[in-house]
């Protein structure tokens, strides 16, 4: 496993592909489920200045415990209100959301055919999770027959309700163009039944999608943050409904042994308002 971790995203999904012996990946075909759900947030903090959203994709959940340091030590992720993390397993955003002392949701999408553990996308805060949903994404992925979903929750940070999505759209490898204009197209469609400002976090594998979501009405804060990956822009946070006067948003590039990705933060108005 040591030698995967040096290759590129593209010949790493060449070479798991190539090793489970065309095997593919197994799907989760239930629209509700599965979800798992718990909190290990003893307290809620006072109303904070500022709300500060992580997302960070952990590269099939294979080194926790520097990503665990990471978001717990780095100054641009530490006490973040919302986390959204990618290819994760449900143990391993249990022991996130443990060490972090945070409540998550986390929604799997397949069993990886070589890895053997589940993938999929979870959400983490130090504020109560509630109505959390699975949304499934059309297409698999060529090869290794990857389903994709988002997971989606209201999050309400000192009594404002967000609706929050965690999503991993189909690699540049896995899917095309096309393929993420409708998985993003499902999520947009999705939040626009949402009464109440939705913040939409995660790896898109796209930057050009971003335009998709300025057009529906959301601000991207990390439009001009720069590469999280293999020199590609594809780490993304969107949100509508919320004051964007006092948004920041940047790259933690320090971050370097936890995953292929780094992680993006990104800090909002404290007071969102509905449109």
């Amino acid at each position: 496993m040591r030698a995967l971790k040096r290759l590129s995203r593209p010949v790493l999904l060449c070479a798991l592909a190539a090793a489970a012996a065309c095997q593919t990946a197994k799907p989760y075909l239930d629209p509700q489920g599965p979800v798992y759900v718990g909190s290990f947030a003893d307290t809620r903090p006072p109303a904070p200045p500022s709300i500060r959203i992580v997302t960070f994709n952990v590269e099939y959940a294979l080194r926790v415990e520097r990503a665990l340091v990471a978001l717990r030590e780095n100054p641009h992720l530490r006490d973040a209100d919302i986390v959204a993390l990618q290819e994760m397993d449900e143990p391993g955003t249990v022991a996130i959301a443990r060490g972090l002392g945070l409540d998550y949701a986390y929604c799997p999408a397949s069993v990886h055919p070589k890895l053997q553990r589940d993938v999929g996308n979870a959400i983490l805060s130090r504020w109560p999770i509630s109505d959390v949903v699975k949304v499934a994404l059309p297409h698999k992925s060529r090869i290794l027959g990857q389903s994709r979903v988002a997971v989606s929750a209201v999050v309400t940070v000192a009594g404002r309700r967000l609706r929050v999505y965690s999503l991993h759209l189909g690699s540049p490898f896995g899917a095309s163009p096309g393929d993420r204009r409708d998985q993003i197209d499902v999520v947009l469609r999705h939040a626009e039944e949402s009464p109440d400002p939705v913040v939409i976090a995660g790896d898109f594998n796209s930057k050009g999608l971003g335009e998709r979501l300025v057009a529906r009405g959301y601000a991207w804060p990390t439009r001009g943050v720069g590469p999280s990956t293999h020199g590609q822009s594809f780490d993304h946070v969107f949100v509508r409904g919320v004051p964007d006067v006092t948004m920041r948003a940047g790259v933690a590039r320090e971050v370097t042994d936890a995953s292929d990705h780094r992680p993006i933060w990104v800090e909002i108005a404290a007071s969102p308002s509905s449109e």
